[in-house]
Formats: structure tokens, C-alpha cells, sequence
């Protein structure tokens, strides 16, 4: 699967600040492999420079097999919960709809993982995978704040880990819903932290003359 990833990290301010749309998601899954396994929630919130855009969107789906007991501890959703939910077919192309087209960027940490779910999700019901653009805070956050990787701790990229360095508060981990808008958070806050390396970005210059980025 060819994924369009955004890696122009000194162009981050300068996109966001253009008036595009945003939609940051997040997937929870029936395990690693997104060929053998399945999408079981997806969340997701919409955004642009001036905050949120109407209601998150958030759905459960039934998978067509048993949830493994370590994804039921990891994220507290049981059978019993997804037993009268939608399967892929039904709720993949709803969040096709609240994405809204293909000029919306996609925000995702580790956005292969998600993309990757969701483009094989629409490869089972013979659908075109994703056109949009996916901008991946995993790689940005490595890019903005390359100094963690020096800490003993590991793990100081993950999304749960970024959000407790900055103070952003984790309401429910390994949701799709509370991910998503963890994702939106920590990308707000990776513009705001590298303004410096931002290339030849002024917020006043981009909102009277909004241009196009090369994204990749």
C-alpha cells in the first residue's frame, strides 16, 4: 500500500495556517496485522486553525471474528458491546463521510498502523483505498523534540507518553475516541513549539495568501 505521508516537518505551521481541513483519527483493532486482522473503533475529530469543527465522530464495528482477550484488557471493549454494532463494510464509509473529500489532511501517531487498517478494511469490500494526504505526529514529534530519544525511558514518542509530558489529559487510553483528540493536541502543540524552524512562515502573510505546500 502506498501511503501519501507528509514529511515537509518545516512546512507543518505554514499548512495548518493555509485554512485547510483536518480530520486527526485514530483506530482500535483485533491486532497488529492489518491484512489478518480488524478495525473495532474508529475516532476521529475534525479541525481547522480556528478549533474544532462540529461533533467528533466516533463508531464501534463487529468484527467477523472473537475479540482477543488482551485487546478486550487493552482497551475495555467486549463482545457484548460490538454484538449489534456495524461490520466495515457499513462503518468504514461513514467515516469516509466525515472526512469529507480528499483535500482533507489526516492526522494519525503512527499513521501506517491506521492507514494501513483502514485502506484494507476498503480493499475487502472492493473500495478505492485513501487519497488524502496523512500528516504522522509520530514522525513529527521525533522531528520537533529529537532530545527524548536521549531519555533512559523508553517509549517517550508514544501518543500516552507525549501527552503526559505536555500536560494533556488522557481520559480513556486505547480508545479511538480519546486518541484522536490526543493526536490533535500534541499536532497543535508541535506547530507551536517549532515556530523557529518553521520555513519563512508568518501567520498574517499565510491567512491573507493561502498557497499550496509540496507535501512531500
Amino acid at each position: 500500500m502506498a501511503f501519501k505521508i507528509f514529511n515537509s516537518f518545516r512546512n507543518l505551521a505554514r499548512e495548518f495556517y493555509s485554512g485547510k481541513t483536518f480530520v486527526a483519527f485514530d483506530t482500535e483493532t483485533t491486532g497488529l496485522k492489518a491484512e489478518k486482522e480488524f478495525i473495532i473503533e474508529i475516532g476521529a475529530v475534525k479541525f481547522n486553525c480556528d478549533g474544532i469543527i462540529g461533533e467528533p465522530f466516533d463508531i464501534l464495528i463487529k468484527p467477523p471474528i472473537e475479540l482477543p482477550q488482551f485487546i478486550k484488557d487493552l482497551t475495555h471493549i467486549t463482545d457484548k458491546m460490538i454484538s449489534c454494532c456495524p461490520c466495515a463494510k457499513e462503518a468504514v464509509p461513514q467515516f469516509l463521510n466525515f472526512v469529507g473529500g480528499k483535500e482533507t489532511v489526516l492526522v494519525a501517531h503512527n499513521a501506517q498502523f491506521d492507514l494501513g487498517f483502514i485502506n484494507s478494511e476498503l480493499k475487502r469490500f472492493s473500495h478505492p483505498e485513501l487519497p488524502n494526504v496523512c500528516i504522522d505526529t509520530l514522525n513529527a514529534s521525533r522531528w520537533a523534540y529529537p532530545d527524548f530519544i536521549k531519555e533512559q525511558e523508553k517509549g517517550q514518542y508514544k501518543l500516552q507518553s507525549l501527552a503526559k509530558r505536555f500536560g494533556i489529559e488522557a481520559k480513556a487510553a486505547h480508545r479511538a475516541n480519546d486518541d484522536a483528540r490526543l493526536c490533535m493536541e500534541i499536532f497543535k502543540r508541535i506547530i507551536s513549539d517549532t515556530m523557529d524552524k518553521q520555513k519563512n512562515f508568518s501567520i498574517d502573510k499565510i491567512k491573507r495568501n493561502p498557497v499550496q505546500i509540496e507535501l512531500f
